[in-house]
């Protein structure tokens, strides 16, 4: 087979080992040219496989079937792991925070007054003890999830400011 004079594109495809729709698509996308011969059409097709092999290449469709199947996989994971109970809702999250720390202030809120019943204490030390407890106490009232990516250290500094 003679390839440099104009091919058809079944002579093309039988060269190459594509078929000839194959061929009309390279075509279509100009990767070859209709004007061009057989061993130009051949340099093209080998220079779109070395671009398509080294990432390179615009792969139009393909890109997006990959990136639908990769979204899908990943709607997927994520239901699974709702159903494991490993994922929840960000809004059923802030919320059973919240419930968890109105429990925790209805707590610090009754350890001065137990202190003060069950230890001789003075008035210094009830009012010391009441400020850290009201310290903490907003804190907690004031937690919101974005919170619970703080290092201690900076849980520390917060809880100064309260």
């Amino acid at each position: 087979m003679k390839i440099d004079r104009k091919m058809t594109q079944s002579e093309f495809g039988e060269l190459v080992g594509i078929s000839q729709p194959a061929v009309s698509d390279l075509l279509a996308r100009g990767v070859i040219s209709l004007d061009n011969t057989g061993q130009d059409w051949l340099l093209s097709y080998c220079l779109h496989l070395r671009n398509e092999a080294a990432g390179r290449a615009n792969f139009g469709l393909a890109v997006e079937r990959a990136q639908l199947a990769r979204a899908q996989r990943e709607r997927v994971e994520m239901a699974n792991e709702v159903t494991r109970k490993n994922l929840a809702p960000v809004a059923l999250l802030e919320t059973a925070l919240a419930r968890v720390g109105r429990q925790i202030i209805g707590i610090f809120d009754a350890i001065p007054v137990n202190l003060k019943r069950r230890f001789d204490i003075d008035s210094k030390e009830y009012e010391f003890i009441t400020s850290e407890l009201a310290k903490a106490r907003n804190f907690a009232a004031a937690i919101k999830l974005e919170d619970l990516d703080m290092d201690e250290k900076e849980i520390l500094d917060e809880s100064e400011d309260c």
